[in-house]
């Protein structure tokens, strides 16, 4: 193999551990925030692309708290979590009736780099 065709190689590969490992992680977070306490559902049966939106609250040390939700979309069934902020929830909640996916966009979505655990 020339050099060229090495450097490639070795490129894909160090991507594809990095995305497998980033995967890895990802499904463990989401299984610890699942066992660590009840979580508030929000359901949208009428939405085009939101299934379900889960928000949880976990404590961590010294007394900080952390906020996740986990969304569903429909044409995936995949679930995906979001660290998000204190507030979330609330302006959700106060807005997905009108359009969970626009609810989504506008309070979810700008959160989707902290963890990088979900679809751009």
């Amino acid at each position: 193999m020339n050099l060229l065709k090495k450097s490639t190689v070795l490129v894909f590969l160090m991507f594809a551990a990095n995305y497998i490992n980033a995967q890895s992680s990802c499904a463990e977070l989401l299984a610890m925030v699942k066992s660590e306490g009840y979580g508030s559902s929000y359901y949208s049966y009428t939405s085009d692309a939101i299934s379900q939106v889960t928000f949880y609250e976990v404590d961590g040390d010294n007394y900080n708290s952390y906020y996740f939700a986990v969304v569903r979309f429909k044409n995936s069934y995949t679930d995906y979590i979001y660290q998000v902020g204190s507030r979330t929830k609330s302006n959700y909640a106060m807005n997905y009736m009108q359009s969970a996916g626009e609810a989504f966009w506008q309070y979810i979505q700008p959160y989707n780099e902290n963890l990088n655990c979900a679809p751009n």
